[in-house]
């Protein structure tokens, strides 16, 4: 299908002339369009500062003020966009620009409204040292000569990035022998370590749409964690064995006494056909009791509430479980988190729908929160066999959440530089590892319009993959989701920095 360019900008800023992507309504009549190409000089090797290496260019700029007759359009729409706002990753979307500014969003959704519009944000500089401009080759050797002189770095976060600086990260850790940790260790790590212990029995977005008759929430509010699951996958959408939609499913929600009462599906307030509340710290009695009924064949010793989700989990063709941080207990859900809690009551979860296999099809899935924190988790694994909680200093991977998690490594004072790529979870972090990584040389790698939890020593804004730079990022699902560029920036990829940081060490 053809789209409109991503490079329509106005009068007076630079216009990238790529001769692939012309359409017709762009062009006023042919002899512009020769005109336009007759200026364009044949491509050269030249410094790519985006790809961070020699390569051919594929357009070339020229400056607006040549090109009169080039019609810049007004508005453009681009379809079937991909939002990494969050876990669900929607790829439905529709954006309207007015040359690289964004106006408007839809379907309406405000996860992705405030994705798209902090990122895209041009008012950051691009490259700071101590919080003042640097250019990009003294903020890059800067970087490069804290990492050279540490005794064992730490790199953490990915969850803002794309496989490729995903990939890129582990890398350079793998280089400078350093730990490399994700954001999982600060949410859903215990139910990766219950996973492992356990096995997951599971399936795709597109599964429980298709199939689930029964669908669980557990531990998490979908309608402000994730606004638009229940429309697309779980609750509201008709599927090819639930034609009927809302109408042929049973939804269920489970979680704390004090909250979940005020928990709706969606931000309209559609509310659930059955409200399940559990005080703190009961979760795995709960689970225990419902292995035990579905045990014996007997719901009779459970309390009423869970004597009903009993019979539904027996009465169904398909259920699924989608559960979150509630359930994990992680610092995330909770400041003051239980600390062994939540490998714990995810492994009985994954217990209880392995059991429910013997009855009907029944599945387990996290609700991930960061847009690509599943494919961080993804990437390392494939990259060092692990998820997150990565050592490398010993030139092999070595894994132990908990002693090489970022959160602990800080709070212990074991690491004596750090690289942030993405700090949207620093907020997290106790008292004392936020200290620890004040005191000691930091680098950070970020997005326009993302919140500084601390003030770094070199400090790079980059270009939003799904924005600024395509990419791939994964579903909560663990389906990798292609992502296009949308509109032009100056800022380099996370990837760029990456390589460039690592040809210099």
């Amino acid at each position: 299908m053809l789209e409109e360019s991503s490079n329509s900008i106005g009068t007076g800023q630079n216009i990238a002339i790529d001769h692939r992507r012309f359409l017709k309504k762009d062009i006023r009549n042919f002899s512009e369009l020769a005109q336009v190409f007759h200026q364009r000089p044949r491509r050269a090797s030249v410094r790519n500062p985006v790809a961070g290496n020699y390569d051919f260019l594929p357009s070339t700029t020229i400056p607006a003020s040549q090109n009169p007759g080039f019609r810049v359009p007004v508005d453009r729409y681009e379809t079937n966009v991909a939002c990494p706002g969050c876990g669900c990753v929607c790829d439905d979307l529709t954006l309207k620009f007015a040359g690289n500014q964004l106006q408007a969003i839809s379907p309406q959704c405000s996860l992705a409204e405030a994705w798209f519009q902090d990122r895209g944000r041009t008012d950051r500089p691009a490259v700071e040292l101590n919080c003042q401009l640097a250019s990009f080759t003294v903020g890059v050797n800067r970087a490069a000569e804290i990492l050279r002189r540490a005794d064992y770095p730490l790199i953490y976060g990915l969850s803002r990035s794309a496989t490729a600086g995903q990939r890129a990260a582990v890398e350079l850790a793998e280089r400078i022998g350093a730990v490399i940790d994700t954001t999982a260790s600060m949410c859903h790590g215990p139910s990766i370590m219950a996973i492992q212990e356990f096995g997951e029995s599971t399936c795709t977005l597109g599964e429980v749409r298709n199939r689930a008759d029964l669908v669980i929430f557990w531990g998490c509010h979908p309608g402000a964690s994730h606004p638009r699951h229940a429309e697309r996958y779980s609750v509201s959408p008709p599927g090819r064995y639930r034609a009927g939609g809302r109408s042929d499913r049973t939804i269920v929600l489970v979680g704390p006494a004090d909250q979940v009462h005020d928990w709706r599906l969606d931000p309209a307030g559609a509310a659930a056909d059955l409200v399940i509340p559990l005080e703190r710290g009961r979760d795995f009695e709960a689970i225990a009791l419902l292995r035990e009924a579905l045990r014996t064949g007997s719901a009779n010793g459970l309390p009423p509430e869970l004597r009903k989700l009993s019979e539904l989990m027996r009465g169904c063709r398909t259920g699924v479980v989608f559960f979150g941080l509630g359930l994990v207990e992680t610092r995330m859900w909770s400041g003051d988190a239980l600390p062994t809690a939540g490998n714990v009551n995810v492994g009985a979860l994954l217990q209880l729908v392995a059991e429910m296999n013997a009855h009907a099809r029944f599945f387990a899935r996290r609700m991930r929160l960061q847009g690509d924190v599943s494919g961080a988790d993804n990437v390392l694994t494939w990259q060092t066999g692990f998820p997150f909680a990565v050592d490398l200093s010993r030139g092999a991977p070595r894994y132990n959440p908990g002693e090489f998690s970022a959160s602990e490594l800080l709070n212990r004072g074991d690491v004596d530089a750090c690289l942030l790529i993405g700090a949207e979870t620093l907020r997290y972090f106790s008292r004392a590892a936020l200290d620890h990584l004040q005191s000691i040389p930091t680098i950070l790698l970020d997005y326009p319009g993302a919140e500084q939890i601390i003030a770094p020593e070199v400090s790079f804004t980059t270009a939003v993959y799904g924005l600024h730079a395509p990419g791939t990022i994964y579903r909560m699902d663990n389906v990798p989701v292609p992502l296009r560029a949308l509109a032009d920036t100056e800022y380099p990829t996370d990837e760029a920095v990456l390589h460039a940081i690592g040809e210099r060490l």
